[in-house]
């Protein structure tokens, strides 16, 4: 039965553990808000399941507590920032604020970032652009990092990129956040912990041998995980994770053409594009061409007795209006791995939410 909390206890909780590793209170705020955003959508394995992750990496150095990026390039309508490991979140959400705030003179703004600390789940930055009416693009990929098989190969090569889109519709927007991967990282370091099994054959060990054991991706020899299509039509998620790795290396101009690159961790490399769509139009229009796209997916028939189909963002969007309702609902294990980190901060954990008649949150 699922814990819950109030969101406002989180978002406190989460910034005070950032205060006391040593960020400034403006900056670990804005954290805090980015880790949660991610658990009101209901992208569990990338929101405050990635607190602990990041306080420790403060407290060791390995992300820069103060300073600002370096602006590499910066032509108004695009920007390329070197975040020299400063807190993905925090970064990330500066090119955001930025490049929002210059859509209304472009139209289009498109910034790259490198050297960014892992940024989380991308979709928790994209609620305020499409609450503006803007739409986004995200991509982003992790230069030392080798997990994921190019189609019909053994040894791991990508990263588990995801790519993640916004856009403003009616009732709720268009909203996805997807691994080029059958499956992300994040979900097999879970399952490995837990062990548990895959859902289902995602993985090949270190021999090539199709598998859902998460033991096969630490091997020896190591595994990796199947691009989206697995054995048969891998190469539909192989081309999207080189494409990934384009539009975030190869523009940015930094990633695995770069010797120092291998030492970078879990850094990220970022593309983020917003789009005006009253640039091209109307927002009106565009928002009438979504709603007509989301009707056609919600109308569409269904195999008897099985849910109705429903456009990407309508789940996302509920469980993020009724969460910051009646509380979060966090996965166990997250505040397992919090609890330490407080006691040794010093810093007060959130209470539960009562329960109510048959054990619903009050």
């Amino acid at each position: 039965m699922s814990v819950r909390y109030d969101h406002n206890d989180l978002q406190q909780f989460s910034a005070q553990l950032f205060m006391a590793a040593g960020l400034a209170e403006d900056r670990a705020r804005v954290m805090a808000g980015v880790f949660l955003e991610a658990d009101l959508l209901g992208f569990t394995t990338h929101g405050m399941n990635r607190v602990a992750h990041n306080v420790r990496w403060l407290l060791s150095g390995e992300s820069r507590s103060a300073g600002e990026p370096e602006v590499l390039v910066d032509r108004g309508a695009l920007f390329n920032w070197d975040a020299g490991f400063l807190p993905g979140p925090w970064v990330v959400s500066q090119a955001v604020e930025t490049a929002l705030a210059r859509l209304p003179e472009y139209g289009i703004v498109t910034a790259t970032l490198r050297r960014s600390q892992h940024i989380a789940c991308l979709a928790a930055y994209l609620p305020k652009v499409v609450e503006a009416g803007y739409m986004a693009v995200m991509t982003c990929s992790t230069p030392a990092e080798h997990t994921v098989s190019a189609h019909g190969g053994i040894d791991p090569v990508f990263s588990a990129n995801p790519i993640a889109m916004a856009a403003p519709g009616n009732e709720y927007p268009l909203l996805f956040d997807i691994s080029m991967s059958i499956t992300a990282g994040g979900y097999v370091a879970r399952a490995l912990r837990e062990g548990s099994r895959m859902p289902e054959p995602c993985l090949k060990d270190g021999h090539g041998q199709v598998t859902d054991d998460p033991r096969a991706l630490e091997g020896p020899p190591p595994g990796s995980i199947m691009p989206i299509g697995g054995a048969g039509h891998g190469y539909k998620g192989a081309a999207l994770s080189a494409a990934t790795e384009v539009l975030s290396m190869a523009l940015g101009g930094y990633g695995r053409a770069d010797p120092d690159s291998a030492g970078d961790g879990e850094a990220n490399s970022v593309f983020l594009q917003l789009i005006d769509p009253a640039a091209f139009g109307s927002l009106a229009a565009f928002r009438q061409q979504i709603h007509a796209l989301q009707n056609l997916v919600e109308t569409s028939a269904v195999a008897e007795g099985a849910p109705p189909a429903r456009l990407p963002g309508q789940r996302a969007w509920e469980q993020r209006r009724d969460q910051r309702a009646a509380g979060v609902a966090l996965y166990p294990t997250i505040m397992e791995d919090l609890a330490p980190l407080a006691a040794q901060l010093g810093v007060t954990p959130p209470q539960p939410l009562p329960r109510g008649p048959g054990g619903a949150t009050a």
